[in-house]
């Protein structure tokens, strides 16, 4: 089946074009462009048509937490967003550390989701930090990237023989740069409004000081690695010299972190609880600014779906984490309205970028490559409305926020999957 987007806004982050043109796919991949139209004929009437988004560390609640989210729920809210490819976390109840846990994960997402899912598995048996789970058998029963999500491996020695190997595999680790014990019990940064708020603070270096430590490890081992989130300005150096010194190593970070700051946790709203905590302004506007220069490669959602109960506590003792998926887009377009990056920028870092850490030939529109496209208006504003929400919770920060810019549609391998047109 072939079909022709005509009259569209193509932006393509491999080649940095944004020009006006058509877009022709067929048997779910690009064929050609700017050729003359062939098949069905979508006309975009100017509108934005790009690479679907690949979110690099999506939490799903199946097994054990389906009442927070569903395959099927995660994947409308993925559509909606204009997210083609969810690479999922290992955090799961119970965690995925086994090949059989891994194929019951892949064959209910390949059932039940309407987008690609590439799960990542634990680091070590119930991420518990102390004995290695199976890699070589977990990458080839279709695992992408090995990870403990936000529980760091506490042993160096532990630590130090997953890197290797890893290595020896060329297995990417995926690392959260929080040091467990300084991060232990905080809800906030630490700081004058934690004081002011009686809210248990954890210090901006503790993620500094554990950057240190798991770089140190990659450079003894040669592992890839990536940081799920970078979201202090102290951490920066760290990173560049790691990359200077010619480790394979990137880094990630939430689109809160990148469009909140810490006086939005005033008042003790727990839909801000975040780990790590929302940090400074000072800290947020580094980190935009690490963005852009290519410093920080890749902007996730990091959605953390949690129910009304976990979240209708005192701040403190309330779960972290927001839904994500669905604001991912629009929350990032707050970037490009504000001047800080180009729509070309933007979807280097939602899409070519994930794509190549992952070794992907997705998240560009060359020929050849997979016909994952999503079709948006930058600037259409909305009061968004959390119940309106497709994924199963509603704990998003952005309730009741005036957003701009909505997806239209979204395509994967060809067949639209979502849709205003």
């Amino acid at each position: 089946m072939t079909t022709t987007f005509t009259n569209a806004r193509l932006i393509d982050p491999e080649t940095g074009s944004d020009s006006l043109g058509s877009l022709t796919i067929e048997n779910g991949v690009i064929t050609a462009r700017d050729a003359a139209p062939t098949g069905e004929i979508i006309d975009c009437q100017g509108q934005y048509l790009a690479p679907g988004i690949i979110d690099i560390g999506v939490k799903i609640g199946e097994p054990g937490e389906r009442h927070k989210e569903s395959f099927r729920t995660a994947g409308a809210a993925a559509a909606a967003g204009g997210v083609t490819t969810m690479v999922t976390r290992p955090d799961t109840s119970p965690p995925i550390d086994t090949p059989e846990m891994l194929e019951f994960f892949r064959t209910r997402a390949a059932a039940l989701c309407c987008v690609n899912v590439l799960p990542m598995a634990a680091l070590t048996k119930a991420r518990a930090g102390i004995e290695m789970t199976e890699l070589g058998f977990l990458a080839d029963a279709g695992a992408v990237a090995f990870s403990d999500g936000d529980s760091p491996v506490p042993n160096a020695k532990t630590l130090s023989r997953l890197m290797a190997y890893a290595a020896a595999d060329n297995a990417l680790i995926i690392g959260h740069a929080q040091d467990p014990q300084l991060s232990l019990g905080a809800a906030a940064t630490s700081g004058a409004l934690a004081a002011k708020m009686g809210l248990p603070g954890v210090s901006p270096m503790a993620e500094r000081l554990r950057l240190e430590h798991e770089l140190t490890l990659v450079e003894a081992s040669g592992a890839r690695y990536h940081i799920d989130q970078i979201t202090t300005a102290a951490a920066l150096p760290a990173l560049a010299r790691a990359r200077a010194a010619g480790l394979k190593v990137t880094a990630g970070i939430s689109i809160h972190h990148l469009t909140l700051n810490e006086f939005d946790i005033e008042g003790y709203r727990t839909f801000f609880k975040f780990k790590p905590p929302l940090r400074s302004e000072d800290d947020r506007m580094a980190m935009v600014a690490a963005l852009a220069s290519g410093e920080i490669d890749i902007i996730c959602s990091l959605h953390t779906p949690q129910d009304e109960e976990s979240k209708r506590l005192p701040f403190a003792d309330a779960a972290s984490g927001a839904v994500g998926l669905e604001t991912l887009l629009p929350a990032a377009l707050q970037l490009v309205h504000a001047g800080h990056l180009s729509l070309r920028q933007l979807f280097a870092a939602l899409s070519l970028n994930p794509a190549r850490l992952l070794g992907l030939p997705a998240g560009r529109l060359a020929i050849g490559a997979p016909a994952d496209l999503v079709l948006f208006n930058p600037d259409i504003p909305y009061i968004l409305d959390r119940s309106t929400l497709h994924s199963k919770s509603k704990n998003t920060p952005y309730d009741g926020r005036r957003m701009q810019g909505r997806v239209l549609g979204t395509w994967l391998a060809g067949r639209q999957v979502w849709g205003l047109v």
